[in-house]
């Protein structure tokens, strides 16, 4: 799916945060840090890549149900798997 580069921005940025949180968790659990820290830290990664997740979907909608060029234009029924498939 290629959608705007523009709309991309926002989503590469809460990746790279969430690629640090996620490192900062991994140095959590390694370093036996306290439970509620680490599932708390963890939650927050989570939450960040479904957002991002969510922003890829949305802002590629159009182009993966009009998509005509190389590819064959998703259907309704494959978009909504997609989608589905961050929940």
């Amino acid at each position: 799916m290629q959608v705007n580069e523009e709309a991309m921005k926002p989503v590469l940025n809460r990746l790279k945060r969430a690629q640090g949180q996620l490192a900062a968790v991994i140095a959590m659990v390694e370093s036996g840090g306290e439970c509620e820290q680490v599932v708390t830290q963890l939650a927050a990664v989570s939450k960040a890549l479904d957002r991002a997740g969510f922003k890829i979907v949305a802002s590629g909608m159009r182009q993966c149900l009009a998509d005509g060029a190389e590819n064959p234009p998703m259907t309704q029924d494959e978009l909504e798997k997609l989608f589905l498939a961050l929940a």
